[in-house]
């Protein structure tokens, strides 16, 4: 991508970054650091709107770069493409062991970065952990998934979903037989939202309610 030419425009006032933190992960409307943003045009006949931007929360204040198209500057009409850092897929880690979570994290990582292929291997890896933390046994990851099914509390379309994370995986590693059409930003998605609901499940349930045990009264 060349640059044709770089300009700077006093369009701080006409938008407003309203995004979830890459750093503290809160929502909020992020504020201007007193600079102008930079218009930038393009050879290809684009315009993109460029700056930075700080988050709103005392305890944070993380820096944001941004960058959004600029579909007409006169009416101010923009579209938001990504900020630096990456915004991450959130989650909770409440009670997730660090050996189980560790992949996981790195699986976002590589989502958030447009690595969908290395997301999809490490979303496989979190499984094959999970297994191993509860004791699952089997040959392959398909039987000790099988095998978890008999050891823990978990729904039946858990156990389906991850099955065809584990497909996912599979794909993601080898070219033989490929069982997904792509692997890409809407398969590595749901993967992530799938997996956080399996741990959820294994791990999150039962310390939820423990909580909620030790808010009654004493007999």
């Amino acid at each position: 991508m060349i640059i044709n030419a770089i300009t700077t425009t006093p369009v701080n006032p006409y938008y407003t970054l309203g995004i979830r933190c890459p750093g503290c992960g809160r929502q909020g409307t992020f504020e201007s650091v007193g600079t102008q943003d930079l218009l930038v045009s393009q050879v290809n006949q684009q315009n993109f709107l460029v700056g930075l931007r700080t988050c709103p929360h005392t305890t944070c204040r993380a820096l944001v770069y941004y960058i959004c198209r600029i579909n007409d500057l006169r009416t101010h009409n923009y579209t938001f493409l990504t900020t630096f850092p990456f915004l991450r897929i959130d989650f909770d880690h409440t009670s997730i062991p660090d050996k189980v979570l560790a992949p996981l994290e790195e699986a976002i990582t590589c989502h958030s970065n447009n690595c969908f292929v290395a997301s999809a291997i490490m979303i496989r890896k979190t499984l094959e952990l999970l297994c191993s933390d509860r004791n699952a046994i089997g040959d392959n990851l398909k039987q000790r998934i099988a095998s978890l099914g008999g050891r823990v509390l978990i729904p039946k379309e858990l156990l389906e979903g991850m099955d065809e994370l584990r497909l996912l995986g599979n794909d993601a590693a080898h070219i033989e037989s490929q069982v997904f059409d792509t692997i890409g930003k809407q398969e590595v998605e749901v993967a992530v939202e799938f997996t956080k609901e399996i741990l959820k499940a294994v791990y999150q349930y039962s310390s939820l309610l423990t909580r909620l045990r030790s808010l009654k009264k004493n007999p």
